[in-house]
């Protein structure tokens, strides 16, 4: 098949992945909004969502365009002004796609959550189909526009303007640097908005005035509700947009670092192939609720991996590849899916509230919050071994596999990589129905629908938290399998054959780069503390200045504390993702080459054990919470209550904030290895 057909595929399937995206939202729209105070409280999230994202754009339009100005001057320098000016627009189209991507995602869950919780007073089977699509709209307009984005920039300079696949390759890494910058931005920014938003609703309503998660005299429960959709919709729709783009483009170019034009081509029909598959599967999804909406999400999950089993046989079967060496494609792709759902059911088990470890926190929190603390604590650094068992596996299976067929053994692990994130179109949609669920079951309690209808959310809504953990899971993983292929990449391109663990420039790096993902934590937990501080003390003040506030007889300023969140979150996002962008590059200035190897290991095995232990322990810690307030263990209102509430407030940040981050930080951190190492090596052979 010539290469011209290869870029027709993934256009097309790109755009049918956004007209579906389009016409899904058309379908969530045309649902009943519910009533006047529905819509009022919808109105009021959408309003500040909207605003936040506006002051955040604005904040990072400033760094993205001195970013393009100095990668274009640094590249113009080294390798020609055509060069560099190509190198800055991939940058800020890569910037755009993340930033185009959060907002239509971000939007769609907005439209959503009012509709679910109208659609909920007609049952479950009414219900879950709006969240499902409405998710949806994100997950196949993010892999749609992700994709295109790649094919035509790499069409445009390979086909069109006849580069070599190296030069056309390294324009698309300028594409996918923009995309996982802005993406760390995001995610580190919604994350801190979020959780702000959740931990002080829950410790001033919950814990000290015993009032509901979402009842409409807490002042925060707005500010709440518009961080699940900057902070769990669009950041992380960003973060597993980074994630994505980086596995197909570090593929590419280990495909033409090689030297072969079939392999460098061939990420890009893959990819074509798992977003058809997601394509396929979600429109039986939603027909397929019964009693579960978890085992429906679980269907769409399973299917999907089937269709595009199917599909990657046919693809790599029919590339042109001379032989059996199509099997060094295919058999590491499938490893890397298998091994992404034994992380995604690893997380499932962990985190589900319906399985041992999170009834176990949840009992634990009858003897006090300690326990609670030490419980979800251990389990989350237990539920690390599955995933980095199955990480080991896939890295050794896809080495071995490829380099059996005669396929270079990196390029094997690219692959083991883009197998794992070619169904994130379904994994995405799963993740986002999360929040939508969780905002339609706090406009359903703020607008007083009854017991029957918040029961019908709730179900909803513990399936969400459940996909939600499952996502993350995969997320983790996926980000690991790609940076190990960006780590290949980078030896590539700066000739580096074998690295010396007795060389102390190396052991430098290691230790330097393992230093960084829980620098990077303990910032953003840090940066959520402070700002809880402040809309805690908000909250607080209005109930104790505000007459017949906790009676319902004033209306709380709501306004107040999203201002809060947002101030806070925009205000410390910034520091975060320089030092992210900032350490790479110091570290290959001052130590060498060898030594930004070793960081990018170090940050790689710290960045992945941090990231599945704060992703499950806060998942874990969620879902006992609600499980003692299904009416377990002295239900809502009880000192066990209290106890969980306050696991769940430091499960937050972890889940939300801090672990979700370090996936596009190390993969930030291997981009700009990428970047900028061969451009400062040539500099000084100069």
């Amino acid at each position: 098949m010539e290469n011209v057909s290869w870029f027709a595929l993934s256009l097309l399937v790109g755009a049918v992945s956004m007209v579906l995206a389009l016409a899904l939202m058309i379908y969530v729209l045309r649902k009943n909004a519910g009533n006047e105070k529905m819509k009022q409280i919808h109105d009021a999230i959408k309003e500040g969502a909207l605003a936040y994202l506006r002051r955040q754009n604005r904040t990072l339009a400033v760094f993205v365009l001195v970013m393009a100005i100095v990668l274009g001057a640094v590249t113009s320098f080294l390798k020609g002004t055509t060069m560099g000016f190509a190198m800055a627009i991939a940058y800020a189209l890569g910037s755009a796609c993340t930033t185009l991507a959060a907002y239509v995602g971000m939007r769609a869950a907005v439209e959503a959550n009012v509709r679910v919780a109208a659609a909920a007073q007609k049952g479950l089977k009414a219900a879950f189909p709006v969240a499902y699509y409405g998710g949806a709209v994100m997950g196949l307009f993010v892999v749609g526009i992700s994709l295109m984005g790649i094919s035509v920039l790499f069409f445009v300079f390979k086909v069109l303007l006849g580069w070599s696949d190296p030069d056309a390759a390294s324009v698309v890494l300028g594409f996918s640097f923009g995309a996982s910058a802005l993406a760390l931005f995001a995610k580190a920014g919604g994350g801190i908005y979020t959780k702000t938003a959740d931990i002080s609703a829950d410790l001033v309503g919950k814990v000290e005035l015993g009032i509901a998660e979402d009842d409409p005299r807490n002042p925060a429960v707005i500010a709440d509700n518009v961080g699940d959709n900057v902070g769990d919709v669009a950041g992380m729709g960003a973060d597993l947009t980074d994630s994505y783009i980086a596995s197909v483009v570090a593929t590419m170019i280990i495909g033409a670092e090689i030297a072969s034009e079939t392999l460098t081509v061939l990420p890009l029909t893959i990819a074509a192939a798992g977003l058809l598959s997601s394509m396929l599967a979600l429109l039986f999804v939603a027909r397929s609720i019964k009693k579960s909406p978890g085992r429906a999400l679980n269907l769409g999950t399973f299917l999907t991996c089937f269709i595009f089993i199917a599909l990657l046989f046919l693809v790599t079967r029919f590339s042109g590849l001379e032989g059996n060496s199509w099997l060094g494609v295919f058999l590491p792709t499938l490893a890397g899916l298998g091994a992404g759902i034994v992380i995604g059911l690893t997380s499932d088990y962990f985190t589900s509230i319906e399985k041992k470890p999170t009834k176990t926190i949840a009992e634990a929190s009858v003897t006090g919050t300690a326990i609670n603390i030490l419980m979800g604590f251990s389990y989350g650094l237990v539920s690390i071994v599955p995933p980095i068992l199955c990480i080991a596996a896939a890295t050794i299976a896809s080495w071995y596999l490829a380099r059996a067929f005669g396929i270079d053994p990196f390029y094997g692990v690219a692959s083991a990589a883009l197998g794992m994130l070619s169904i994130v179109g379904t994994i995405i949609s799963a993740d986002a129905y999360g929040p939508i669920s969780d905002n339609a079951k706090g406009v359903a309690e703020q607008s007083g629908l009854g017991e029957e209808v918040i029961a019908v959310t709730d179900m909803l809504d513990a399936a969400g938290n459940t996909s939600k953990a499952i996502t993350k899971g995969f997320a983790i993983g996926s980000a690991a399998l790609t940076v190990l292929a960006l780590f290949a990449a980078y030896t590539h391109l700066v000739d580096i054959k074998t690295l010396d663990l007795m060389s102390p420039q190396v052991i430098a790096g290691v230790f330097i780069g393992a230093m960084m993902p829980p620098l990077l934590s303990a910032m953003l937990i840090l940066a959520v503390s402070r700002n809880s501080e402040r809309m805690i003390e908000e909250i607080r003040r209005q109930f104790r200045e505000i007459p017949g506030l906790a009676e319902g007889k004033a209306k709380p300023d709501y306004a107040k504390c999203v201002d809060i969140a947002t101030a806070g979150a925009l205000k410390e996002l910034l520091l975060p993702g320089i030092v992210a962008i900032v350490a790479p590059a110091l570290t290959l200035v001052v130590l060498g080459r060898e030594s930004l190897a070793g960081f990018l290991a170090g940050s790689i095995v710290s960045g992945i054990i941090f990231a599945l232990f704060m992703a499950n322990s806060g998942g874990a810690w969620d879902n006992a919470k609600k499980y003692i307030e299904e009416g377990h263990l002295g239900g809502k209102g009880s000192e066990a209550h209290k106890a969980a509430v306050v696991g769940d407030t430091v499960g937050d940040p972890f889940k939300d904030t801090a672990g979700p981050s370090l996936n596009t930080m190390i993969t930030v951190m291997s981009l700009v290895a990428e970047v900028f190492a061969p451009l400062l090596l040539l500099m000084v052979s100069r």
